[in-house]
């Protein structure tokens, strides 16, 4: 195993799954209810997983070549994004909780795993980082390095949302005012418009 290929996928992925997303929103609102947000964080871990797998043994090469399934998921992407952007600023304008924050309000533990799975799985811009990026950029490794390269990306995924599940609950008091939340809603808002943004340059 080498090191030197765990770190780089642990910095790729760490690149693509700690902006901030509906995934990272929706942990933060489970650590601040404390509501099964370490059940929530496993369950984005376990689809990163599943989904950089698909991506580096093949997954990615299929959607790279047909350039209509590619423009397909990158606007659905594009959507997705500019919308749930739209929620967290208006949220951020009247304050209170945003439309992802509002599915944390579910308490049991079933609604907690459909919610999660809602916003991971019906977010088209999770299958261009993990499958499309991620896959992509393994190309670059011979096959025997491809499960070192996939274990970096999945241990940047296990530090990222353990932690953010963690510290949400831990400062949920100080995370829990209103104006807090507003400054983390018009973030969360900032940084989905500019990867939609970034999504339609690719176009160019």
């Amino acid at each position: 195993m080498s090191l030197l290929t765990v770190g780089k996928g642990f910095i790729i992925g760490a690149g693509m799954i700690i902006p901030i997303g509906a995934q990272n929103a929706f942990i933060l609102n489970q650590g601040i209810m404390k509501n099964f947000h370490f059940t929530a964080a496993t369950i984005c871990i376990i689809c990163d997983l599943v989904l950089m797998s698909i991506g580096i043994f093949g997954g990615s090469a299929i959607i790279n070549a047909n350039a209509l399934l590619y423009r397909l998921i990158t606007w659905a992407g594009v959507i997705f994004l500019t919308a749930y952007g739209a929620l967290f600023f208006k949220s951020f304008l009247q304050g209170g909780i945003n439309k992802i924050g509002k599915l944390s309000s579910a308490k049991s533990l079933g609604a907690v795993i459909a919610a999660t799975l809602a916003v991971t799985l019906l977010n088209p811009h999770v299958y261009l980082d993990t499958v499309v990026i991620i896959g992509s950029i393994s190309s670059q490794f011979a096959n025997s390095e491809k499960i070192t390269f996939l274990l970096g990306t999945a241990l940047a995924s296990v530090t990222w949302f353990y932690s953010l599940a963690f510290v949400s609950s831990k400062m949920s008091v100080w995370l829990s005012k209103d104006k807090v939340q507003r400054a983390i809603n018009l973030s969360v808002a900032l940084i989905m418009w500019a990867i939609a943004i970034s999504l339609l340059m690719s176009f160019k």
